[in-house]
């Protein structure tokens, strides 16, 4: 444990024990956990620890710099009944149990190595029964298996073709992602990758238990942490790290998506995006493009005017969004090409509540808010509210992300998320795997790696659609190109 700290504060190879705690701690840290009480459970050196209120299993194992698989070995209580306030956990300290005596040379066998010292295999693979044990690290293989027998990499079948083998193959998968395993302090948006890579193995796990597909194919994980640069990707492709892997998710920054894509099309390896939504397609046949266009979603919404054209008196704000320029502009010319008339309305004249005269008295009156972001548009909602109250009926254009706030107006917007499933059965594998309840904002990042990872399998056995928990994906071609999730729908709030 030590010595892969120490690794870590090098930034060599990154190894991050425990998949629910991917945070770099220093191995000194452990000198500041405050003076717990100390016992020695079968020879191992452990903390007892009172559980206080409001905390959950995550907090804890990041306060002792432990996983929380670590947590739930010497507290199995756990698995069945979760945790409660006021009982008495053992934490595993990482120290070896010694006499007095021995203490000093204890201390100089816990000193982080130099990097001269340490020593890393080529390559690093990790079998695992139960995603709750798996490991993540910078290069990190994890084969998703419901056994513990080691598979050779002699038989994992070359990159020949994108269609997977119905055999007892191996294939190896890579998933490409910022986790900033580097960062003492992670952001929040590496924690919704964090959860990404949580659903994407569960996927993994339902696609091997299920005995209806007549597989018996196997996996092998890759995770990659792929920082911010250009640097991690170029590395990737000069190596023979991704050799033998038949698809691959991920990728954030354009600049790595450019360099990735070239390295698939030479490869023939898929490689899905889960978050851009600008890729040049057309020069790049490998790359499967998950997020809408800015044309689909003016496609959609305009497709919906038309059908409520009767019904409908559009008003555009524009409320100088300057990340939305391209979009605003894609929607006039769409909603221009569908012949949808609309009538311009100042946003200063909304805020001094001179708005009447754009409006229409008999019909609903769409408000076209020129902005994705909700801290720019909520000064004028109040004023929207008003003229509401004042007879005038309002609907508002708004986003898949402001589910959450508290808006008082009919809303109509695009979303991929369209999937009604029965998440049951998922969430109670998530429970059973990683000790915790699933709390998250919309649209939940485990069920898109869930949902993506599934789709990734999908395509390579020649499917064109998969229905997800969160959203169903359909593949169409751009062209001679590569393919986008033709899945958009028009929701009403």
């Amino acid at each position: 444990m030590l010595k892969i700290e120490g690794l870590l504060n090098k930034g060599i190879r990154i190894t991050v024990l425990a998949l629910l705690s991917l945070l770099l701690v220093p191995v000194q840290a452990q000198d500041s956990i405050l003076p717990y009480p100390l016992d020695t459970i079968d020879g191992e050196e452990v903390y007892k620890y009172e559980v206080e209120r409001s905390i959950g299993l995550y907090r804890i194992g990041v306060n002792f710099h432990v996983p929380q698989s670590e947590i739930i070995r010497l507290n199995p209580q756990l698995r069945e009944r979760g945790l409660h306030f006021g009982e008495t956990l053992l934490i595993p300290t990482g120290r070896p149990v010694v006499k007095k005596t021995e203490q000093s040379a204890v201390r100089e066998e816990t000193v982080v190595p130099e990097q001269k010292d340490t020593k890393l295999p080529e390559q690093q693979e990790t079998i695992v029964p139960e995603p709750k044990d798996i490991v993540v690290t910078e290069h990190q293989e994890t084969i998703a298996s419901t056994d513990t027998t080691v598979v050779p990499d002699s038989i994992v079948p070359p990159v020949v073709t994108p269609v997977l083998p119905r055999d007892s193959s191996v294939v190896e998968l890579a998933l490409l992602l910022p986790f900033e395993s580097q960062q003492t302090k992670r952001s929040g948006s590496a924690e919704r990758m964090l959860e990404f890579y949580q659903g994407a193995l569960l996927a993994l796990y339902d696609i091997q238990n299920d005995s209806t597909s007549g597989d018996s194919v196997r996996f092998r994980l890759r995770v990659y942490d792929c920082e911010r640069s250009e640097r991690r990707v170029n590395s990737l492709c000069d190596s023979t790290e991704l050799d033998n892997v038949r698809g691959m998710i991920g990728l954030v920054y354009p600049i790595q998506i450019e360099r990735m894509a070239a390295w698939c099309d030479v490869h023939q390896v898929p490689l899905l995006l889960p978050f851009s939504d600008n890729t040049d397609l057309k020069h790049h046949p490998q790359l499967l493009q998950f997020n809408s266009t800015d044309r689909q979603a003016a496609d959609s919404l305009c497709n919906w005017m038309v059908q409520h054209d009767s019904l409908l008196h559009c008003v555009t704000v524009d409320v100088r969004d300057a990340d939305m320029v391209n979009s605003v502009r894609t929607l006039r010319k769409q909603m221009n090409a569908h012949k949808i008339a609309s009538k311009s309305l100042p946003l200063r004249n909304l805020l001094i509540d001179s708005a009447a005269y754009a409006l229409d008295t008999t019909k609903e009156n769409l408000i076209i808010l020129h902005s994705d972001r909700y801290q720019h548009v909520r000064i004028v909602l109040p004023h929207l509210s008003k003229l509401q109250e004042q007879g005038y009926k309002l609907r508002i254009v708004s986003q898949y992300s402001w589910q959450k706030e508290n808006i008082d107006l009919p809303q109509v917007y695009t979303s991929m998320f369209t999937a009604e499933t029965d998440r049951e059965a998922y969430d109670n594998l998530w429970e059973k795997y990683y000790i915790t309840n699933h709390v998250s904002d919309a649209p939940r990042y485990d069920l898109l790696g869930y949902d993506l990872m599934k789709a990734l399998v999908g395509r390579l056995r020649g499917e064109q659609e998969t229905n997800g928990l969160q959203s169903v994906i359909r593949w169409e071609q751009i062209e001679d190109g590569g393919y986008q999730n033709a899945c958009v729908k028009v929701i009403e709030k």
